[in-house]
This record gives C-alpha cells, sequence and structure tokens, in this order.
C-alpha cells in the first residue's frame, strides 16, 4: 500500500457527463463517463454526488487509479455537477428523461429552436414552447411543472448530501413539503422521521447536529419520545410503560435523564404525547390510537347490550329451507352458531381452515337477505375482499374502500354522523384488523345494525397496532363461536389437516416421496442448499407438474426479510431467473431494486391518492424513462407511479409471512431455517401454510419445523383495549 507522503498530488478534472453508469441514491457513489478536455476516449470517473444526469458539467478533484477489473479510472475526492451552458451538455440534459415530457426527440427541438437560453424560456417564457410541433398546452404545463420540481428536489439534494444524509428520498421530501421543504426541514430536521416513509430517527439527527440544534435540546428529546413510541406501533404496540418509553429515549440519545422527563412532561402538556393508567399501569399513547382504543370499548359495550334487530326469523323453517337451496346439510355445530348469529346484534365466529366458516357465513347471510336484510361485506386487504365475494356471490370491498377514505385528509367519508346503509355488516379475516382501521368500522356502523366478525384467531396478529380480534375474544363480551370440526370435503387436504396438527402442537408425519399430496416437506440443511433447491421447485419443478406461473401462481413466503433467506435476498436471486432484465425493454434502479417490465411487487405502505394499500400486490404492466413513470396492475386497476414514488414498492417474488395474511395463493414455497430461530412461532408457520390454496411446499431444516411448531410463545403487545372492554 502506497505511504500517504508518497501519494502523488490531486489533480483536476472536467467535462461532460456522457452517460451516468452507475448511480447510488442512498449513498451518492457515482460512475460517470466523462467527455474531457484533453483525453480522446471517455474518460471514467468515481465519486460521490448528490445527483448526476447526462450533458451536466462535471468537476473533480482527486488521482488517477489502474483498477484491476475496470482499467484506469478517476478517482474524485470531490465532485460538483452544475446544470450545462453548451447546447450538446443541454441536449443531452433535457433528453436524459430528468425532465418528465421531454425526450431525446423534444430535446432537439427545443435546443434547435431555442438554443442555450431553453432553461430561462422554460422558467419565465413557458408559453413559448407551444411554438414547437407536438407541444400543446398540457404538455407545456407538464414540462413546467417537473422543470420547477425538478430543480427543488435537485437543492434538497445537495442540502441533504452535504449534511451526510441518502438523497435517494428527495422526491419525497418535496411532494410532503413543497418548495419550502429546506426550510421547514432546517426549522425542525425530526419532522423527516415522523412525515417522510424511509428516513430514520438517526438520518434526522445527523441533519440536527449539523444545524446546530443541541443534543441535549427539548426538541431532540421531546423527538426522540416520539420516535420510541412511533417504532413500539411498528412492531404491533398500542403504547408504552411511562418508565419503557424513557429507558428507551435515553438509550436512543444518551443523554441526562432529567432532560428526558422534561421533555415527556412538555408533550404531555402539548398534547402530542398522552398519558393514562389502565390495569394499574401509567401507559404513554400517541393520542390516535388511545381515541381508537376508547371508540372501540364504548362501541363494542353498546353492540353487547342490545338485542338482535332482524325481523322475526322461524329457525326451524330457515334451516330446512337454506339447505334446501344450497344442498349443503348443516352439522350441529353449524346449527347452533347460525341460531346465534340470527339471534344476536354482535358475533365472533373464528376457527381454521375447512371448519366451515364460509358455509355458516353463507348461511346466515341468504336467511337475512330473504327478510330483506341490508348486508354489506368488506375485508382488510383486496385479496381477502376479492375471495369473499366469490365464496358468496355477493359484492364484497376492502374496509378503505368501503368506508371511502378522502386521500386529501385521510380520513373516511362513512363515520358516526354519515353511518353505511345496512342492517348487518360482515367483516371478514378480522384477525388482521388493527386498532385504528377496527374503530373507524365500529364508528361507521349505524346505531341499529349487526356485526359479524369472521376470522382464525390462531393466525399472526395485525401487521399494525393491537390485538383487536383476540381482546374481543378474551374478554367474553360478544358471544363467540368457535369451530372446530374438520368437515369432509376439507379432510382430504394435507395443508388443512397439517395446519391443524401444528395448532395442536404436532409436528406432521413425513409426506412420501412422490406421493399425490398437496403438502410437501422438503429436507435441505444448509441454507445454500435451502435457497438453491427453492430457486429449482419455483422455476422448474411447480409450474412443469401443476401447470402454476412462477410469477403469478407461486408465492414464496419468508419468516424474515434479513439472511440468505430473507425477502431481500431471495427477491433479487428468484427475479434474476423469473425475469431477467431484457436489453430492449426499460428497468428502473430505485431505492435498492431493479424493476423490470413484468416483475411482481407489493405495495409497503397505505396510499389513499392511489388507492393502493399496505400488502397489495401487482405486476409491472409498463414503464416510460420519459415520463418516468411505471404502471403497476392491481387485479384489474392499472396504477402509475412516479420514479420518486417506487419507494412505496418492493419486488414481491418473495414477501414476509406477515404481509401475506388476508391473502389465498394457488401453490405457496416456505423456506425454513435454524438461521430464523427468533422468528420461528407456531402461530407464523400456521399462518404461511394457510396461505396456499392447491400446493404448500416446505423447504429446509426438520430441527427448526419442530422448534416453530413447539414455540406457541407470542410476544405480549402493549394495549389497554382489554381493560377498558372488562371496566364496568
Amino acid at each position: 500500500m502506497q505511504k500517504e507522503s508518497t501519494r502523488p498530488p490531486p489533480e483536476n478534472l472536467s467535462g461532460l457527463i456522457e452517460r451516468v453508469t452507475f448511480f447510488n441514491e442512498e449513498t451518492g457513489f457515482s460512475v460517470l463517463k466523462l467527455k474531457a478536455k484533453g483525453h480522446r476516449d471517455l474518460v471514467t470517473v468515481v465519486g460521490s454526488v448528490p445527483a448526476a444526469n447526462p450533458g451536466e458539467w462535471a468537476t473533480a478533484q482527486g488521482r488517477w487509479f489502474r483498477d484491476r477489473e475496470f482499467g484506469l479510472q478517476f478517482r474524485a475526492d470531490s465532485l460538483n455537477c452544475t446544470p450545462p451552458t453548451t447546447k450538446e451538455g443541454i441536449e443531452k440534459y433535457l433528453g436524459s428523461g430528468m425532465v418528465k415530457g421531454i425526450g431525446p426527440v423534444y430535446a432537439k427541438k427545443l435546443v434547435d429552436r431555442f438554443h442555450e437560453g431553453i432553461f430561462d424560456i422554460i422558467e419565465n417564457a413557458s408559453a413559448r414552447l407551444e411554438t414547437i410541433d407536438g407541444i400543446g398546452s398540457k404538455r407545456r404545463q407538464q414540462i413546467k411543472e417537473a422543470w420547477t420540481e425538478q430543480k427543488s428536489i435537485r437543492e434538497i439534494m445537495v442540502f441533504l448530501h452535504s449534511h451526510g444524509v441518502s438523497t435517494s428520498r428527495a422526491v419525497r421530501i418535496y411532494k410532503t413539503y413543497g418548495e419550502g421543504a429546506i426550510e421547514t426541514v432546517r426549522a425542525d430536521p425530526y419532522r423527516l422521521a415522523k412525515d417522510i416513509h424511509g428516513i430514520g430517527f438517526k438520518s434526522a439527527d445527523q441533519i440536527a447536529q449539523k444545524v446546530g440544534i443541541p443534543n441535549d435540546s427539548l426538541l431532540r428529546a421531546a423527538a426522540g419520545l416520539n420516535y420510541v413510541l412511533l417504532e413500539a406501533t411498528g412492531n404491533g404496540h398500542c403504547a408504552l410503560p411511562a418508565e419503557s418509553i424513557q429507558e428507551e429515549t435515553q438509550k436512543l440519545l444518551l443523554v441526562e435523564e432529567t432532560i428526558i422527563a422534561a421533555a415527556l412532561n412538555r408533550t404531555l402538556a402539548s398534547g402530542d404525547l398522552v398519558k393514562e393508567t389502565i390495569g394499574g399501569e401509567e401507559l404513554v399513547y400517541l393520542p390516535h390510537l388511545k381515541r381508537a382504543e376508547e371508540i372501540i370499548a364504548a362501541r363494542i359495550k353498546m353492540l353487547s347490550s342490545a338485542p338482535s334487530n332482524y325481523p322475526p326469523i322461524d329457525f326451524e323453517k330457515a334451516i330446512e329451507w337454506c339447505q334446501q337451496k344450497t344442498g349443503k346439510e348443516l352439522a350441529p355445530s353449524q346449527r347452533e352458531a347460525l341460531k346465534q348469529a340470527l339471534h344476536s346484534r354482535a358475533l365472533i365466529i373464528t376457527g381454521g381452515p375447512g371448519v366451515g366458516k364460509t358455509t355458516l357465513v353463507n348461511a346466515v347471510l341468504l336467511i337475512l337477505r330473504a327478510k330483506n336484510v341490508r348486508c354489506l361485506l368488506c375485508a382488510p386487504t383486496g385479496r381477502a375482499a376479492k375471495r369473499l365475494s366469490e365464496t358468496t356471490g355477493m359484492d364484497a370491498k376492502t374496509i378503505h374502500r368501503l368506508l371511502e377514505v378522502n386521500p386529501a385528509t385521510r380520513t373516511f367519508k362513512f363515520n358516526e354522523s354519515n353511518p353505511l346503509e345496512c342492517d348487518l355488516l360482515v367483516v371478514d379475516e378480522s384477525s388482521m384488523i388493527d386498532l385504528p382501521l377496527m374503530s373507524q368500522v365500529l364508528r361507521a356502523l349505524p346505531p341499529s345494525a349487526g356485526l359479524l366478525l369472521v376470522g382464525d384467531i390462531d393466525q399472526l396478529p395485525s401487521v399494525g397496532p393491537g390485538t383487536v380480534l383476540k381482546s374481543l375474544i378474551e374478554s367474553g363480551i360478544l358471544p363467540v363461536v368457535r369451530l372446530t370440526e374438520v368437515f369432509r370435503q376439507a379432510a382430504h387436504s394435507k395443508i388443512i389437516k397439517t395446519a391443524h396438527q401444528i395448532n395442536q402442537g404436532l409436528l406432521p408425519e413425513s409426506t412420501e416421496k412422490n406421493s399425490e399430496t398437496d403438502f410437501h416437506f422438503v429436507e435441505r440443511e444448509t441454507p445454500e442448499d435451502i435457497s438453491r433447491i427453492l430457486i429449482e421447485i419455483v422455476k422448474t419443478r411447480i409450474p412443469s407438474k401443476f401447470k402454476f406461473d412462477p410469477i403469478r401462481d407461486i408465492q414464496v413466503l419468508c419468516p424474515m426479510n434479513r439472511g440468505s433467506l430473507g425477502v431481500r435476498e431471495l427477491n433479487g436471486k428468484l427475479q434474476a431467473e423469473l425475469n431477467p432484465p431484457q436489453p430492449n425493454e426499460p428497468t428502473v434502479e430505485k431505492f435498492g431494486w431493479q424493476f423490470c417490465i413484468r416483475d411482481k411487487v407489493i405495495q409497503t405502505e397505505n396510499n389513499y391518492d392511489k388507492e393502493v394499500f399496505n400488502g397489495d400486490i401487482g405486476q409491472i404492466a409498463k414503464m416510460d424513462v420519459i415520463e418516468r413513470e411505471v404502471v403497476v396492475r392491481f387485479d384489474q386497476r392499472l396504477v402509475t407511479y412516479d420514479f420518486g414514488e417506487l419507494d412505496e414498492l418492493s419486488l414481491a417474488y418473495a414477501i414476509t409471512i406477515h404481509k401475506s395474511q388476508g391473502s389465498e395463493f394457488p401453490a405457496v414455497v416456505i423456506p425454513i431455517a435454524m438461521q430464523q430461530y427468533m422468528l420461528l412461532q407456531r402461530n407464523l408457520v400456521y399462518t404461511g401454510i394457510t396461505r396456499g390454496k392447491s400446493l404448500v411446499v416446505l423447504i429446509g431444516q426438520r430441527k427448526a419445523f419442530a422448534a416453530a411448531v413447539r414455540n406457541n410463545k407470542s410476544e405480549r403487545r402493549v394495549s389497554g383495549l382489554l381493560s377498558r372492554l372488562n371496566a364496568s
């Protein structure tokens, strides 16, 4: 290695960026091809920069270096890019797709007409753009808006980069705060961690330190408290004990206890956080979650004390008529449950797969609709709602669509002042409904209507905060029907048999090799072997034997995100095998993923404007590098994403079991190994297996499978709902 003293002095290099070979939005690391003065061939420049586009002028200071693989490179210690001033540079810059609405063809037309003055024309006299053939008022407006947005985003990128923070969220910051984004962030950098998906507290704290906010300031301590509580809600908690939140915040910030205590008092006084003693424990809440608990408890108590509001029904006659209509005889347990459903204002129906929940719900709907009872059906996810429609023959919507969310205010059209028009609301897959959403459902339920909650209590709890269905069942406040008998038509399914065995803590017996069954366990010991055989099974074996489409029909479900058998790693491998980038098709690299046409993707947060919600799975249908847009098909809907919004999407060849809740797939493949030990729980494996409709394949170590089946402990979620329900 060269000693520092013998290193050659730094050199200066500048030139036109011909091509951006690589740009990492997280770190700013770039590989640029420059047309530099005094060099006949293009020069490779490697360095870190907030943003880089073809046509820009790059100025670098650094040293020449011969890389063993890539040859001679200029390694820049400092690198700056500025908008171009030459006609050649401007044309390349505008034609690179960085300004929405301008591609290479329009770039040439614009530069030929307006020369070096084109930037000024776009900014100050955009009406003149309409003199170009093909540019009307709509495209002109689009170009003007995209130019303004691009300028602001670039300024945000430079600001973030200068404070050592990733520039990948610049578009999201601009869309959240508008043109005053930098001033907003300077005034309170901690807003970023609260408002911007993908920016954590540490990044916001880094900026805060750079702009001069002291380590021991109350602003920082208050932001830390808020962050700790937000993180806890991300792990399913509705609140934290006052002592815990202070301890966790002190660990995070490394400041005196007195500062944390003072900040907690200030946030409680301002109403940003609220404190309440429940069940003898002092809990600190985000205000909306405390309100949600109170709403659920109050409304469930009202329902529990109210009589059924349905017209008189001769039960025996109704049963006989129902069985004649459906051709299905109800078992004694189902008859009893049906009787309870027809005589209760609210009822919970729970049970595993194959126990007749669907048959029971259909019987309830058939009898009540014959009596002109108005019924509405909903479920938390699009796939669950679609399945509910198929099994009942009635229209079923997602909860968000049923309640009609207003994207601008993120409030729902239907609430206590404007209730839904129904006499019975049926909510399926209710185990996955979190606290805030259940409170919205109950607010929109008419005072005279009945409520039927259907779900499998043994599945994983909701991704969001709370264990609503579990708390409702444990409180005993509403009647509960537990269906346990597996019916004949379901008993032949090894998937269903295995699920029930797991639920009882029993390890299913091995499957005969080559046997005709819908459940298989493929034993492999090392993570490398598990990964290799998983790819082969998804790509070749299942499609050839069962005629399933490897992208649309087969879903890999992982216990965790990280590790060699995690979502991130397997998505990269599955994409490379099932849908590798094609040379003649556009691709886009954003937020750590490369997206291609036909890729399977999953929405990772609720987007009320687009009406796409966390967990919705779609497929990329179209990509336009000039308009900087990706179009995704979700069932029959086409949804457009700007490139800067792609942080809402991840590849979905593999997803976590948590994300699969409420969905059902023709074939499911699950890797299982001891490296996932911390997450191996009975309800996790049970939930994963019950997602498979026609085929389930587990691949991995039998000891890991056994460990999961044995482990019936699940982490307690801090919530006051059960205490509120039990309070007189």
